[in-house]
């Protein structure tokens, strides 16, 4: 392959390097060990990236059924930022090359940028217009990790039947099997978050140990969905902060015999002790020291409330000393969640989150009061609300908690999507496009990557492209790719890896959505494609295109 063109033309060379200084000292003790058993953690900083062996395959001849041309191509695991025409056969891309490739169908990206499409690991809108609403964010791949969802196997079959833009795949939901086990009147799960929602009017589910013979039911149900090909084991754990650390521990070997990660939303969310998130982030540390299993903590920013620093500084040395531990980030300082959720109760939950006033809590993008707050955990305790913790764009300190958990060595950016829901709160489903006017959600669950891409690289120039793309797409598949091998062609633009492929024009990405007018999707994305079909074109979406495909493991039951 021909290479003449000078990269340090083509780069975003207006990068701040103080900041940069101080991330990369951030960074260093990532990096300190060759014999870390995670991608994610080991190739955490670029400088360390020669550590990596990248087997790259030769280019196939033409032609091709699509040629992108002209385009500012960015593959973060080879460090490729430059101009290249792309040629695609099929799902998969065939040649990168600086000479004219011959296509059937010729996409002109002349100022634009190709980077892999980018990867959510926390994606709880599995519904067919949120995953339209997502593709806008240059999102080619959502999947529910941290809450998961049973049946997996009715999850899968559910979402193939009625076809997806983009691709999809769940954990197995720890919490559903536990409300399963402890709630007897409740009938049986049916793979949608629907079901889960209705949970939350119950209590011994979120708040008792479980028996011995409750216990063997949790984890036979869990196991189950193992077989049925789920991508590891979410532990909504901050849902049910009454379980006893024994499940855990039997959930974090059950784990480990399947050589899957758990992906944790943590007990406790407090930054004050006891019972603080430090605390529960050493539970995890622990499991992960004396199991072996794969800890994966979700939205570090969030459940670390305003303990960003020691929190951050207790993961980081864990990592430091070979634990297998990862996490994941969202950039923005409010949270989502059903207000009758346990973090929501008791009399110093205000003091808990390290916020003056109920004021800091919304619904429909209303500022509620704390006996409003009381009447719907009362009487509607599934109603999704938003959380502000931090407030980055008015407080210098709070923009830094936020650095430390976005910029964490090796995470994902992650968005903790949340379903759209009218102005009932119904859940809005089925082949609905575009969303209603009254649809609400969390603006993350269709801006969150185009605000990372927007504030970290555009306005605070606080990273490269490079680095961003590396944490929006290729982050998620080395935390994830040992457990789920399809995660290994994914995250990538190289020949032979899945054309799942985001173009946008990188002056114009930016969050649009607000919490208070939150559907609006993100601007600049002008093409994506999901395994090689144009799902997006010209900014417009192709309300026909069902691109997207599962992502499973092995089915063995």
């Amino acid at each position: 392959m021909k290479d003449d063109t000078n990269l340090n033309d083509l780069t975003a060379n207006n990068v701040d390097q103080s900041k940069r200084s101080t991330l990369t000292k951030l960074a260093a003790g990532a990096v300190g060990t060759a014999a870390l058993p995670f991608a994610s953690v080991l190739q955490a900083a670029s400088d360390k990236l020669t550590e990596q062996q990248i087997k790259l395959m030769a280019n196939e001849k033409g032609p091709f059924d699509i040629v992108i041309e002209n385009g500012r191509v960015i593959d973060p695991e080879t460090k490729l930022d430059a101009i290249r025409n792309v040629g695609l056969k099929g799902n998969r891309i065939a040649a990168i090359s600086t000479d004219k490739l011959q296509g059937k169908k010729v996409i002109d990206a002349t100022g634009l940028v190709v980077a892999p499409g980018f990867i959510d690991l926390h994606a709880h809108g599995q519904q067919l217009p949120a995953a339209r609403a997502q593709a806008f964010d240059g999102v080619t791949t959502a999947l529910e990790m941290e809450s998961g969802l049973l049946p997996i196997a009715k999850f899968y079959d559910d979402c193939a039947q009625e076809g997806r833009p983009i691709n999809y795949g769940a954990s197995v939901a720890w919490t559903y099997a536990r409300v399963m086990a402890k709630e007897p009147d409740v009938a049986p799960a049916d793979g949608t978050i629907i079901w889960f929602q209705k949970a939350f009017s119950l209590t011994n589910w979120q708040n008792t140990l479980a028996t011995d013979d409750e216990l063997k039911q949790i984890l036979s149900s869990v196991e189950q969905g193992l077989k049925e090909g789920g991508l590891g084991i979410g532990i909504n754990a901050g849902y049910a902060p009454g379980y006893g650390h024994k499940e855990n521990f039997q959930l974090a070997k059950l784990a480990k015999r399947y050589e899957v990660p758990t992906y944790t939303h943590v007990r406790y969310l407090n930054s004050a002790e006891p019972q603080s998130s430090f605390e529960a982030y050493q539970e995890l540390l622990s499991l992960a020291a004396t199991t072996g299993a794969h800890m994966h903590i979700c939205h570090l920013n969030s459940t670390s409330v305003q303990d960003i620093e020691d929190c951050a500084d207790l993961i980081q040395s864990a990592i430091d000393r070979g634990l297998p531990v990862t996490t994941e980030a969202y950039p923005y300082g409010a949270g989502s969640s059903a207000v009758g959720a346990e973090v929501f109760r008791g009399d110093d939950w205000l003091q808990r989150w390290g916020v003056p006033s109920a004021s800091y809590m919304e619904a429909n993008g209303k500022a509620l009061t704390q006996e409003k707050i009381t009447e719907l955990q009362a009487t509607a305790p599934g109603t999704v609300v938003v959380m502000h913790f931090l407030k980055p764009d008015e407080s210098k300190d709070d923009r830094h908690k936020m650095d430390r958990s976005v910029l964490f060595p090796g995470a994902a950016i992650a968005s903790d999507a949340m379903p759209w829901l009218n102005s009932k709160g119904e859940l809005i489903q089925g082949d609905v496009w575009p969303l209603p006017a009254d649809a609400f959600a969390h603006p993350r669950s269709l801006c969150c990557f185009s605000r990372f891409v927007n504030k970290y690289v555009n306005e605070y120039k606080a990273i490269s492209l490079l680095e961003a793309m590396e944490r929006t797409s290729l982050n998620a598949c080395r935390i994830i790719e040992d457990a789920v091998p399809m995660m290994k062609n994914k995250g990538r633009v190289q020949v032979g890896k899945d054309a799942d492929l985001a173009i946008f024009k990188l002056d114009e990405v930016k969050d649009t959505a607000t919490f208070t007018q939150p559907n609006q999707l993100a601007a600049g994305m002008k093409y994506l494609l999901v395994n090689g079909s144009p799902l997006i074109e010209n900014g417009e979406l192709h309300l026909d295109a069902m691109p997207g495909q599962p992502v499973r493991r092995q089915v063995t039951a």
